[in-house]
């Protein structure tokens, strides 16, 4: 089993910037993918970022350029730098871990809500 827990949410003007962190905890050792998915009111959830094991990163082209996925495996702790934040980034982001490979290895956290709006 693997624990995520999501931090750094909030309201932030448009054109601010916040760091959210996913901290995990538990059997880690076969997760390839980590990655923020979010979901804005009346929309469905969709892939923000990820990131695979050997360092492989993709962005949802709405936040190329603007927000940027980094980790510390020290910590197990993976981070999403958003800048330039729009009002429709407005959304409960989510943490993702898994293994594509196997089905029951797939771990969710419960969000946390970023408002961007002035």
């Amino acid at each position: 089993q693997v624990q995520l827990v999501e931090s750094g949410g909030g309201l932030v003007q448009p054109g601010g910037s916040l760091r959210l962190s996913c901290a995990a905890s538990g059997s880690i050792f076969s997760i390839r993918v980590m990655g923020w998915y979010r979901q804005a009111p009346g929309k469905q959830r969709e892939l923000v970022a990820a990131i695979t094991s050997s360092g492989n990163t993709n962005y949802a082209d709405s936040v190329k350029g603007r927000f940027t996925l980094s980790r510390d495996s020290a910590k197990n702790t993976l981070y999403l730098q958003m800048n330039s934040l729009k009002p429709e980034d407005t959304a409960v982001y989510y943490c993702r871990w898994y293994n594509p490979d196997y089905s029951g290895m797939d771990y969710w956290g419960k969000g946390t809500l970023v408002t961007v709006s002035s």
